[in-house]
């Protein structure tokens, strides 16, 4: 868990996720999805989770790739790991809060509006430090 933690607050730190709490990933750890490398001391090179809001909506959550092996096609797997976990579900619709839009735009996602996001989405927001003033982009994707 301490490695996963390590790379989201690195993220974080350089302003491209929200912080999460240790306890929180605690909380949400059967979310997440993890890519490994044997080779390297601090082994996770990257992760991302999948929270699901209620029976047809989920978030792409907390993504996250080292520096180093960005571009290499991890965040991709991991999202679209997180995309069939969601259609196994039979979940129709996932979002993204994201400062890489054109990333997600590539899978297929779309800008829509911040006020078509249900309520109950922004308890998260409530905990940044860029509350109320968010910078993020929402964006959908329909299975």
């Amino acid at each position: 868990m301490k490695p996963i933690h390590r790379l989201l607050y690195q993220n974080a730190d350089r302003g491209l996720l929200l912080a999460r709490s240790l306890s929180e990933l605690y909380d949400h750890l059967r979310d997440f999805y993890v890519l490994e490398d044997a080779g390297r001391g601090d082994w996770v090179v990257g992760a991302c989770a999948l929270g699901v809001c209620w029976e047809d909506l989920a978030e792409i959550r907390s993504l996250a790739v080292t520096e180093d092996c960005q571009g290499m096609g991890y965040g991709r797997l991991l999202v679209e790991t997180c995309l069939q976990e969601a259609r196994d579900l039979g979940i129709h619709q996932v979002f993204a809060l994201t400062y890489v839009d054109s990333f997600f735009g590539k899978l297929g996602f779309k800008e829509v509006e911040k006020s078509v996001l249900p309520h109950k989405v922004w308890a998260d927001c409530l905990k940044c430090a860029k509350f109320p003033d968010c910078d993020e982009t929402a964006m959908m994707l329909d299975l």
